[in-house]
């Protein structure tokens, strides 16, 4: 009996002394992905999440973005046939269909590495007024952004993000 309790009680001390380790262990990993260094998007939806539209008739709705600080995308015009655009698409059979886009007009900026050139950006916050046509019900639609991101001295490759908003067609 006596034998019984000591074997049990070395079990134990042995379980919680695995246990302690392998929880030590564990913790750089756990740190690491709390203080991880990813960067914020280049560029993030803000809003509306959820509009309501008149079904079959066109409506207007704002599009509001917002570029990281330090960080400048192509305007919807670019100056030079090479520089990719920023540009909303909505995918077919989504419910809602993308009659037109109004993009505000972009900032001209010049860069230290080539002052005689001016480029067209949008930096900050930016709205694209959507013209669109819902059919009647709800519609999850994922429109996407597709822009290429730079700072004053390299561009990101170009990339698309999702804007996801809940139609309702009434």
């Amino acid at each position: 009996m006596i034998a019984e309790k000591i074997g049990i009680r070395i079990a134990l001390a042995a379980a919680l002394t695995l246990s302690a380790a392998l929880a030590q262990a564990q913790r750089p990993l756990l740190d690491s992905a709390a203080h991880s260094s990813a960067k914020p998007a280049a560029v993030a939806y803000l809003y509306p999440e959820q509009i309501t539209v008149p079904a079959g008739k066109p409506a207007t709705i704002a599009l509001h973005f917002r570029i990281a600080p330090g960080l400048h995308i192509n305007s919807h015009s670019p100056r030079e046939d090479e520089l990719i655009p920023t540009v909303l698409t909505i995918p077919d059979g989504s419910g809602v269909r993308l009659e037109a886009a109004v993009y505000p007009p972009g900032a001209d900026i010049t860069l230290p590495l080539d002052p005689k050139t001016k480029l067209s950006v949008y930096t900050g916050e930016f709205i694209i007024q959507a013209r669109i046509v819902a059919s009647a019900g709800e519609h999850l639609v994922e429109a996407r952004l597709h822009y290429q991101a730079c700072d004053n001295n390299a561009c990101m490759p170009p990339k698309t993000i999702t804007a996801a908003i809940d139609v309702i067609g009434k």
